[in-house]
């Protein structure tokens, strides 16, 4: 199992106020690991470091031995497929016209018959070919989480990034998109970086957790190491009780004074 992403000593700011402080960490190949913490934390920020999106006023991010900030967007494009929070606004394309868009990094003037196939390809992993002619904008929650998540994969990316993905969702979809991105990680060695908030949901489909405090790495593990009632406590202010199921449970009990 190798490293695929290392954070090194990143800190970063926004109008003086520090969203990351020193914060060093490693993403491996094929893994699913999220990154939790509470609001501000800076698991946005993260996400966005990685990608190039923002640039560190300290440290470095390297992506297989290379720093990131010194490959050209259409390399990071190549190698790293970023799907951000959605957000209502009007797309008048079809779901097919979107996920093409995750060509772009490769096409230089016109699109190719590979490039239509890898488009249908990605749809076909997210179980999505049904939609193609519908419009982005018809869509339920949980179908336009899928289309985003085939643009991704459209890129033909070796990361995927995901900031929220089941914000939104009802219960069923939150299910069915978890199951989607833990099954492309195995099934294609993607290394897959969530910005979580369900602790429950979080424990349950990833190999590795991350959780920050005030722009800090706090704990780094498996979900069972960090997901304890004393690091929750100690994060969110909550008192929780720690069901030992199959899966991890967290139940909140109550808000410390």
């Amino acid at each position: 199992m190798a490293v695929k992403i290392l954070v090194k000593g990143v800190s970063i700011s926004y109008d003086g106020i520090e969203a990351l402080n020193n914060v060093t960490i490693e993403f491996m190949e094929g893994k699913v690991t999220s990154v939790v913490g509470p609001n501000g934390a800076g698991k946005t920020t993260l996400l966005r470091c990685i990608c190039n999106i923002l640039k560190p006023k300290i440290g470095t991010v390297l992506l297989d031995g290379s720093e990131v900030s010194k490959l050209s967007l259409k390399e990071i494009a190549r190698k790293i497929g970023y799907v951000p929070q959605i957000h209502s606004s009007h797309v008048p394309l079809t779901v097919f016209e979107v996920v093409l868009l995750g060509r772009r990094p490769y096409v230089n003037w016109s699109l190719s018959e590979r490039d239509l196939k890898i488009a249908w390809s990605s749809l076909e992993k997210v179980g999505a070919k049904h939609l193609a002619n519908r419009f982005f904008d018809e869509l339920s929650g949980g179908e336009r989480q899928k289309v985003l998540i085939a643009r991704a994969l459209a890129q033909e990316p070796e990361v995927l990034l995901l900031d929220e993905p089941t914000s939104n969702l009802d219960l069923k979809h939150q299910l069915e998109i978890l199951g989607l991105i833990k099954n492309l990680a195995e099934k294609h060695n993607l290394t897959v970086v969530m910005a979580m908030h369900d602790l429950n949901l979080a424990s349950r489909f990833s190999d590795y957790i991350v959780m920050l405090k005030n722009g800090r790495i706090f704990a780094t593990g498996t979900p069972s190491q960090v997901l304890t009632a004393e690091n929750i406590r100690e994060v969110y202010g909550v008192e929780v009780k720690v069901l030992d199921t199959p899966h991890l449970f967290i139940l909140p009990l109550r808000m410390l004074p």
